[in-house]
């Protein structure tokens, strides 16, 4: 496999301090209105009915025949449900609520270009946001009202840090002050590392609108079997009891760099497609991919003209 380099001090910040990554082009989107979460819980997997302030929860939303359409998290902020995605899935949420809020005592409201977001990833987050004194939560989604560099902001729990929402005219502010009090600015690949290590998949480059929620793991997380309909949930909740999954999301440690999307074969037949691939300290060159049940943990593909070996995740 590929050779295993040094850990640059952004690959260590996000790993032992803190690092600080602006991703204000997510996709933000809120609800507000008394039908906001009744409307909410017929349309994504997961159960929204049971939000109370100052949690949330991880989501996908779905066509009829249970394939996402993009994943979101919602945060039951207390005011509105804020609705955070990739950004390539933004335009397919506002349709999505625009076209069936009909009927509902709910409105919708634009939040990408007027909230900034900061990631604050590793083990020194909480205390560089003020997690504590604001009472933060420790559950993944959990959030809490907070003020630094003198702006309001909402912090929010991750699986590998604090999420900092603020206006975005204060975005600078607040970047500032917490790289003062100690954070490294990183860039996307450092965080991206991450995440593919510990098995995460993203939106618009691991899943897509063929992935059901289960072929990529995520029932434990994004889905609700007790929450009653939503759209999509005759294909979900069969394949979960009745079926079994053409395709698992596996990790690959390939022997050098390949592009995203690189078909990925065993004995000459195609068995999936080349997700996220980053180059880890700790594994060499390593991604993700949806692969046929064949491609078992242990087995050895072939990724153009690299070798890759499939292992289980979290890597």
């Amino acid at each position: 496999m590929a050779t295993i380099s040094e850990a640059t001090e952004e690959q260590r910040a996000v790993r032992e301090t803190s690092g600080l990554l602006d991703r204000s082009e997510r996709g933000k989107l809120a609800l507000t209105g008394t039908q906001a979460k009744e409307f909410l819980q017929g349309q994504v997997t997961n159960d929204v009915l049971a939000l109370t302030p100052g949690h949330g929860c991880y989501a996908a939303f779905l066509t009829q025949k249970g394939k996402m359409l993009g994943d979101l998290r919602v945060l039951d902020t207390g005011d509105e449900l804020l609705l955070d995605t990739e950004r390539v899935a933004l335009q397919e949420l506002f349709n999505m609520i625009h076209r069936f809020k009909i009927g509902f005592a709910v409105e919708l409201h634009k939040r990408t270009l007027q909230r900034g977001l900061l990631s604050l990833i590793g083990p020194d987050a909480r205390r560089l946001a003020g997690a504590e004194a604001a009472g933060l939560g420790e559950q993944e989604h959990d959030n809490a009202p907070a003020t630094i560099a003198d702006a309001p902001v909402l912090l929010i729990a991750t699986d590998v840090g604090v999420d900092v929402l603020c206006d975005a005219e204060a975005t600078a502010a607040v970047r500032d002050a917490l790289l003062a009090a100690g954070a490294v600015a990183v860039a996307e690949e450092d965080a991206e590392t991450l995440r593919v290590e510990r098995g995460r998949p993203r939106y618009g480059l691991d899943l897509d609108d063929a992935t059901i929620p289960q072929e990529a793991d995520l029932n434990e997380r994004a889905v609700s079997f007790t929450k009653g309909c939503y759209v999509g949930q005759e294909t979900v909740a069969r394949l979960y009891y009745k079926g079994k999954p053409n395709r698992h999301l596996r990790g690959l440690l390939l022997s050098e760099p390949v592009a995203p999307g690189t078909e990925l074969t065993l004995d000459d037949k195609r068995v999936g497609v080349l997700g996220s691939v980053v180059s880890s300290p700790s594994h060499g060159t390593i991604g993700l991919a949806l692969l046929r049940r064949e491609a078992e943990p242990g087995t050895a593909v072939t990724a153009g003209a690299a070798r890759a070996e499939v292992v289980a995740l979290p890597f």
